[in-house]
């Protein structure tokens, strides 16, 4: 059998993938796999891809099977087999793939000083990225239309206008765009606000007579974001000011992107000449993301703090949490609980913070406890009696649980409280009832989506 570099000809097969999927992808499911084995049978050959984690396996045989088929047989010039293993890299492989790649980072290597001055006097968070940004079906059209941009900044979509729920990753798109052209040039005018530092601008410009000074700040950028634009909505003076130094941006070639909860055609007291203005541009919406793409976001969040977390934690921890934003709250709250009360890390730690509820991760969903009881009861078609009864039919019993889960994570009400507005039951049923859905969370199709289902609902 012919001699074949392994290394080298999987470092060949993914600079193929690269093209034909986001780096973030890459960076989530390829960047640490390898080829642990390459078997001659015949006139064909079978490969053996070597991954990280069970989760990461799962991931690639499911969604990039035919990639990974497609890119080795083409480098093979005949039919390849596929398995996938959970294997780690060798401390040759790792060698000499750090040997390959280091002469790369040399030649590319950037003045990080620099860099970083660049980043922090456009008000950019150093972690927004597009390599951190995980995609999945929910906000490819968003993220494609941001890297657009970012490869042609007021060519691709002038404005880019991105709106969608709070905590889904608006922000972290639109600043990933500002950092690509910093990247490319750190002298590059890009400059990030909100609508509400936009507004105090104004203010602050009326009140000590410097709007010129307001005015040479904004308009002769290269690139504006201004996030959460709905609020200027019904300040005349800031529309006013907004309308023309949007004009001045545009003529001059410069790129816009303005991120809302809502799109521009539901913002109540917007003027209709802006309404018209974002309307001209590309308008796309990000979903709530699936449990796939909330699972890459755990893992890769939770490796930016230092943390590599086994697949059951991370489905746990995707399973009951909705948002990036929720997340990297419940992220933080496990850091500190391993750093300064010396917990260990296991899902009982996970289970007891979800079971505390989103005001420790600073989120909460706007309901009283009899909009989540009706929630629940219009979701699954049940009486009130058939909810709050004695039944343990599964189809009584489990939309009961699921209330008490929802009762206590969302709103953070103490067990004993629970158990009372549920007909009367004591702390420890409660406890069972919300640690059994919060482990269904986790493994549990169907348990997700009436989650998810009931809060679509409220």
């Amino acid at each position: 059998m012919e001699d074949i570099d392994k290394t080298r000809l999987w470092n060949d097969v993914c600079e193929s993938i690269k093209l034909n999927v986001s780096s973030a992808i890459f960076s989530t499911w390829f960047s640490q796999t390898h080829l642990a084995a390459l078997n001659k049978l015949g006139d064909r050959y079978s490969a053996d891809v070597g991954c990280p984690t069970l989760f990461a396996k799962s991931t690639l045989e499911t969604r990039y099977f035919g990639l990974i088929q497609n890119s080795l047989n083409e480098y093979l010039k005949t039919h390849c087999d596929l398995i996938f293993s959970v294997k780690q890299k060798t401390a040759s492989e790792i060698k000499i793939n750090s040997e390959t790649i280091a002469p790369l980072f040399e030649k590319d290597k950037v003045d990080h000083e620099r860099l970083n001055m660049s980043i922090s006097r456009a008000k950019l968070r150093p972690s927004y990225t597009f390599n951190n940004f995980a995609v999945s079906s929910s906000n490819q059209m968003a993220w494609a239309a941001a890297e657009a941009v970012s490869k042609n900044p007021g060519g691709a979509y002038n404005p880019l206008f991105i709106w969608g729920g709070v905590g889904i990753g608006k922000t972290h798109l639109m600043t990933a765009i500002g950092h690509s052209a910093i990247e490319k040039e750190a002298e590059s005018k890009v400059f990030f606000c909100t609508g509400e530092d936009f507004t105090n601008d104004i203010v602050e410009g009326i009140r000590n007579k410097t709007t010129q000074s307001f005015r040479d700040k904004y308009r002769k950028l290269e690139i504006l974001l201004i996030d959460d634009i709905q609020f200027i909505a019904g300040k005349d003076s800031v529309q006013e000011e907004f309308f023309h130094t949007f004009n001045a941006l545009v003529s001059s070639g410069s790129q816009i992107i303005l991120t809302s909860d809502q799109p521009p055609s539901e913002i109540q007291k917007l003027e209709e000449r802006l309404r018209s203005r974002f309307e001209a541009g590309l308008i796309v919406d990000i979903a709530p993301p699936d449990f796939e793409l909330r699972c890459a976001i755990v893992e890769i969040k939770s490796k930016q703090r230092g943390v590599d977390l086994p697949d059951n934690l991370i489905h746990l921890i995707a399973g009951n949490i909705d948002t990036p934003r929720k997340i990297e709250g419940l992220l933080i709250r496990i850091l500190s609980e391993i750093n300064l009360k010396k917990s260990v890390l296991n899902e009982s730690l996970i289970e007891n913070l979800i079971g505390k509820g989103d005001d420790q991760i600073n989120l909460k969903i706007k309901a009283s406890p009899n909009d989540i009881m009706t929630a629940v009861q219009k979701y699954y078609s049940l009486g009130k009696k058939q909810l709050l009864g004695e039944s343990r039919v599964k189809q009584f019993a489990q939309p009961r649980q699921l209330l008490m889960y929802l009762l206590r994570t969302q709103l953070s009400l103490p067990y004993q409280e629970v158990g009372r507005l549920v007909g009367g039951r004591d702390h420890t049923t409660v406890m069972h009832a919300v640690d059994k859905i919060t482990q269904m969370a986790s493994n549990n199709v169907q348990i997700r989506e009436d989650i998810r289902g009931i809060k679509n609902v409220l």
